[in-house]
Order: structure tokens, then C-alpha cells, then sequence
């Protein structure tokens, strides 16, 4: 992972592009044309833990992650895009902090960047480099040069939530339905979404939190329809009419209303058959399949009346 890195900054200090890269959360993205994209940042953070770079032909939607920082806490860093379908996509960044909490940039295109840079590795001067476009004056009292270079000096502070708010990163909602993401929804779609969940489905929102909405999908009610062969009498009995009888072979499987097997008539000789509602056992719903010549002719169900 060391070699991988490593190899990874080397190549970018070698493209000499690096030097008006933005400090995170902000970042760089430019182009000097032949479908190269350098997206580019300087980390002066020490509790990010991710940097993901990711990729859209929107500024809002449709991101997917290109790349994931082999290590994230190397002060500067960046990657060439070559496989960018033009130099108008979209890119933004994924930044993990070690406390769990993550954000994501705005979106950037990329700019052309027609200035030439020198390749010339920076100087040192009195121990801070010129990278950072620091010099201290030889002018200055020695206590406030040697305050000054102890707080140059001072390790990275983390990125505090307060560098997160200023930011203000763009809200995205995880829409799902059941177990399965769907997608992120940004902030500024949520109302055009909803209406047309609204207005044109019959399906519900649910707000799961304050960034997870589940998508109930509508589920019609069964109207029941009775059946023209086997149907409940007025009497409460179950009758049975198959005016063909004697040219076909029926069959009847009867259930309860969670599809148990009950009892099953193999062959049903006559056209009509009376069966007493005692042989339910109970009151209720109860579902039946009839087979013709072996062949499923009619799935359905028969109510039995509560009075014995």
C-alpha cells in the first residue's frame, strides 16, 4: 500500500501540476486538453481517513466513485482521469473523518489550464518551504520569527465540524424500498420527487429519518369475485356446478384461508354436487382449486357463514 502511494503522489509532482491545487474541502479540477482530467487537493487535515473521488455527467445526480485514495492523509495529492466520456463531466469528493462522520464536496467541472509551470523542486528558507508561499522576514524579531515557525511547524489539526458547516455541503436523501437503495436524492430534487410520487402513484413516503425515505409501493385490495363451479349457497352449504361432468375429469383441492390442505374430491362424476358446511369445520374464508383433465381451470375462495 506504501509502494502504491507513493508511486501514486510521484507521478502527480511530476506533472508539475500541482502547485494552485485547492486546500480540502475544497479541490481542484483542470484540463490541458487530450481528454486528461487532473482532479487535485492538499490535505492539511490529519483525522481523514477516505477521499473518494467520484463522477457524473449531472451536477446533482448519478455519481459513482472512480477512485478511492490509496492514503488519504498524504498532504498533497490528486489523480489523472483518462477514461472521462468528455471534459464536461462532473467531480466532487467523498472525505471520511475517523470520528465516522463524511461529506461531500460541491461539484466541479474542469477548467482549462493553459499556464505553464516550472518543474524546479520549491527552496527551503528558514525551514519553511516556499510551496506554501510562507517566507519569513529576516526583519522580524527573533521570539516572533521563532513563535511564527512553531506554529508553522505545529502538526495538522483535525477538520472540525465547524470546516464541515462552512462548506455547507449539499443534503442528499437514500431513497429505498424495502431492503433494497434505489438512489441518492439531492435536497433540491426532493419536491419534484415527492410530487410525482404524489400525483402520479399511489405509493407512500415514508420518512425513516431525517435523511431515509422508504417508498411503500400501493398494494390494491383484493375485490373478491365469487366463482360461477363452486360457490357458498344461501343456506351456507358449498355447491358445486360442473355441467360437463360427464365428459371431463374434475378435480377439487380445498384449503383454509393460509392454504393448508384440507381434503381433495379426485373426481367429481356429477354436474351438480352439494357440499355440507360442516365439512370446514368452522366459520370463515377457505380457497379451492378445480382441475380439468389435470389442467388448473380456476384458483378462488368461498366464505362459510358463521351459524353452526
Amino acid at each position: 500500500m506504501v509502494k502504491v502511494a507513493a508511486l501514486f503522489t510521484i507521478i502527480l509532482l511530476a506533472s508539475g501540476s500541482l502547485a494552485a491545487q485547492d486546500t480540502l474541502p475544497k479541490f481542484t479540477v483542470s484540463t490541458k486538453g487530450n481528454n486528461r482530467v487532473l482532479i487535485s487537493w492538499t490535505n492539511n487535515y490529519s483525522n481523514v481517513t477516505q477521499i473518494s473521488i467520484q463522477r457524473s455527467t449531472d451536477s446533482l445526480r448519478y455519481f459513482k466513485t472512480i477512485l478511492s485514495v490509496p492514503d488519504a492523509s498524504i498532504p498533497q495529492s490528486g489523480f489523472v482521469d483518462t477514461k472521462a466520456a468528455t471534459l464536461f463531466m462532473f467531480y466532487r469528493l467523498f472525505i471520511v473523518l475517523d470520528s465516522g462522520k463524511y461529506v461531500f464536496t460541491m461539484s466541479k467541472r474542469p477548467f482549462w489550464d493553459t499556464a505553464r509551470i516550472a518543474s524546479k523542486p520549491n527552496p527551503v528558507k528558514n525551514g519553511v518551504s516556499s510551496s506554501r508561499r510562507v517566507i519569513i522576514s529576516d526583519s522580524m524579531e527573533i521570539n516572533e520569527a521563532n513563535k511564527l515557525r512553531d506554529k508553522l511547524s505545529e502538526k495538522p489539526l483535525p477538520l472540525t465540524d465547524s470546516a464541515i458547516r462552512k462548506i455547507e455541503p449539499e443534503k442528499f436523501f437514500a431513497v429505498k424500498r424495502r431492503d433494497s437503495n434505489l438512489f441518492l436524492l439531492p435536497e433540491k430534487g426532493f419536491k419534484a420527487f415527492r410530487d410525482s410520487v404524489v400525483y402520479k402513484t399511489k405509493d407512500t413516503m415514508v420518512f425513516r429519518s431525517s435523511d431515509t425515505i422508504l417508498i411503500k409501493p400501493f398494494i390494491p385490495k383484493e375485490v373478491f369475485k365469487a366463482s360461477i363451479y363452486i360457490f357458498t349457497e344461501k343456506d351456507g352449504n358449498i355447491f358445486i356446478s360442473l355441467p360437463d361432468a360427464s365428459t371431463r375429469k374434475y378435480s377439487v383441492k380445498f384449503f383454509d384461508e393460509k392454504n393448508n390442505p384440507l381434503f381433495e374430491i379426485i373426481h367429481v362424476k356429477e354436474n351438480s354436487l352439494l357440499l355440507d358446511k360442516s365439512n370446514f369445520l368452522r366459520a370463515g374464508w377457505f380457497r379451492f382449486e378445480l382441475y380439468e383433465d389435470g389442467k388448473l381451470k380456476e384458483k378462488n375462495k368461498f366464505f362459510v357463514p358463521k351459524d353452526f
